[in-house]
């Protein structure tokens, strides 16, 4: 009776914590330069900005992002719009990098004197990650002027920010030529985030990180994971090799066996282009809603902490 009455009381507590979704694309957004014929020209409904969450602690009025996208000025307006900042400034508290590839870090640009000339702004990276922004321009430039100040990540090590939310980085296998690059565990008091849009392949992880992620599925609440491409039919073989993300085909079937409850966590973040998926009213989504899994959309909201 306790623990029921308990579960009543979270269920109507308000959320203090959560995290909201700015961006669903692979790196360079939709539509993409050189592909004149997409609809998302003609069509503004249709337009997606790269892959990015924002965290907003209601609690202590932070917001913090995670990656920093080439779409970063027109996510922080809509942030803007929908959750203030409280004090002055651009309102970003912090922001934690998962690798070097340009959808996931280029957004740092607008930091710098030539646009916001920030100053002092947290930016969580792993140690490559961190020596590639230090040393190679116009990155460095931001870190000498003080734009921004790197914070370091660890492998496995929680970086505790206030209210007591907890981000945790996991290294995956990826191309990384510039750094390494991460998944990230976001813990609330109440509930678990993953947010994971770049790996080279589910095995991979296993194999090599001895890391299975239907284990890290299973202790989250919500896992936001790479869908890159909905199937091999997007790319000729010899493209699809360079960039081996995995299918969301090869996605569902490998989580087919699932409970459908946990099913029902994974949503699919990171959607090149060419995925058909992208679209609402296409057959690829409705197999993905028909095998119990789901699509973020731009706004969509999770709570990690109540009361």
């Amino acid at each position: 009776m306790l623990n029921a009455l308990l579960s009543l009381a979270l269920a109507a507590a308000p959320c203090s914590a959560e995290l909201v979704v700015l961006g669903t694309s692979q790196d360079a957004g939709t539509p993409q330069i050189g592909h004149p014929e997409d609809p998302a020209w003609r069509n503004p409904a249709l337009r997606a900005t790269a892959a990015s969450l924002a965290l907003i602690d209601h609690a202590t009025g932070k917001r913090y992002l995670f990656d920093a996208t080439p779409d970063l000025r027109e996510q922080l307006q809509w942030l803007d719009t929908h959750d203030p900042a409280k004090g002055r400034g651009l309102g970003i508290d912090g922001i934690f990098l998962t690798h070097a590839h340009i959808g996931h870090y280029a957004g740092l640009m607008f930091l710098g004197r030539e646009s916001a000339g920030s100053q002092g702004i947290p930016v969580y990276a792993m140690p490559r990650m961190a020596k590639f922004l230090t040393n190679n321009g116009p990155w460095g430039q931001l870190v000498a002027l003080g734009n921004i100040a790197l914070k370091p990540l660890s492998e496995g090590t929680p970086a505790t920010l206030e209210s007591g939310i907890a981000v945790i980085p996991y290294a995956v296998p990826h191309r990384d030529e510039y750094s390494e690059t991460v998944g990230l565990m976001v813990a609330g008091t109440t509930a678990r985030a993953l947010y994971l849009p770049d790996i080279d392949s589910w095995e991979l992880w296993e194999s090599r990180m001895h890391i299975r992620i239907e284990d890290m599925i299973a202790r989250a609440d919500m896992a936001y994971i790479d869908a890159t491409f909905f199937d091999d039919s997007e790319l000729p073989p010899a493209v699809a090799a360079k960039v081996p993300h995995p299918r969301i085909t090869t996605s569902m079937a490998r989580f087919a066996a699932l409970p459908a409850a946990v099913r029902a966590r994974i949503r699919f973040i990171h959607l090149n282009h060419t995925n058909p998926a992208r679209f609402a009213d296409s057959p690829a989504r409705a197999r993905i809603a028909a095998a119990g899994f789901g699509v973020a959309e731009p706004g969509e909201r999770f709570c990690l902490s109540k009361g």
